[in-house]
């Protein structure tokens, strides 16, 4: 179905990524959400048109969670949240006029739990997005063991196209070859890392598919220690916003950031870009890029090997 001309007619985007302080402890729910309230007002007084919240940054209702929870009951009793918090997101969104990506959080899913991401759209529209790749922890039995997600969703908003991936998606060499033919204006990425290492893990990853797919990427993290949980467990992460690595946009590919920190005296930091270069890129992706070659897949390719490896 294609696109009308009202939404063919708008093509922009500011952006706000908040890098969630997860650390302070909260008296419940309403806290949570006031939080977000507090940075979508911020964000629109700042011109932001979409504001991104990280991943999972639904473990800090771990701090009013019942006393001594165990690890393998939190995603189930954090699952038992999620749609009064949703509920509570979808006026906020339409008050402020503006689109939030709510992170990610576990909910239930064909009798099992899945990390979703949600995105709310100002129009009254819903779109979701289940991590495909799920790290160690996430797939323990002892642990969290959530399953993974089998689709990847392409959204259509203001005359762009746009795609969620979370966290360990996009690392992943064979996601990017399926997201470079898919002519994306952004990918969104809300991630959570405990280290320096995840963060250039997510960081460097996005960096890189802003060149594979001629898109522009906006990773964002968490940032904080848990001392709510057992074990405590920290964040370290920032923000970004990575175009293609052409001289027009500045060369290296970079159009904002955020330097990746674990401590945070406050809510946490907040990265606004404005006018995203959504028209320069698709030109660069329709052939104005000095080399790309487009979609590549390497299927001519004949692989080498005499030993087998």
């Amino acid at each position: 179905m294609g696109l009308t001309g009202e939404e063919e007619a708008v093509n922009e985007l500011s952006v706000a990524l908040w890098a969630t302080n997860v650390g302070p402890r909260l008296n419940g729910l309403d806290a949570w959400i006031s939080r977000i309230d507090a940075k979508m007002t911020e964000a629109k007084a700042k011109g932001a048109d979409l504001l991104v919240i990280p991943e999972y940054a639904s473990v800090q209702w771990l701090s009013f969670a019942p006393e001594g929870i165990a690890l393998d009951r939190e995603i189930a009793w954090m699952a038992s949240q999620a749609p009064d918090a949703l509920g509570a997101l979808r006026p906020l969104v339409a008050r402020h006029d503006m689109a939030l990506l709510a992170g990610s959080m576990p909910v239930g899913a064909d009798g099992a739990y899945v990390n979703r991401a949600h995105l709310f759209l100002p129009d009254g529209q819903e779109h979701i997005q289940d991590k495909l790749c799920l790290t160690p922890q996430e797939q323990n039995p002892q642990g969290w063991n959530l399953q993974v997600g089998g689709t990847l969703n392409v959204i259509s908003w203001r005359g762009l196209r746009l795609a969620i991936a979370i966290c360990l998606d996009i690392e992943l060499p064979a996601l990017a070859a399926r997201l470079a033919p898919l002519a994306l204006d952004v990918i969104l990425v809300p991630s959570m890392t405990e280290a320096l290492s995840g963060y250039h893990r997510v960081f460097d990853c996005a960096k890189a598919r802003a060149v594979e797919t001629q898109s522009i990427l906006c990773p964002v993290g968490t940032i904080g220690d848990t001392g709510y949980r057992d074990p405590v467990e920290s964040n370290v992460s920032g923000a970004a916003v990575y175009g293609p690595c052409e001289e027009s946009l500045g060369s290296t590919g970079v159009l904002g950031s955020l330097p990746p920190q674990g401590h945070d005296e406050g809510d946490g930091p907040m990265l606004v870009v404005k006018d995203l270069p959504i028209a320069e890129v698709r030109a660069m992706r329709k052939g104005g890029a000095y080399v790309w070659p487009g979609a590549w897949s390497g299927e001519h390719v004949i692989v080498n090997d005499p030993q087998g490896q």
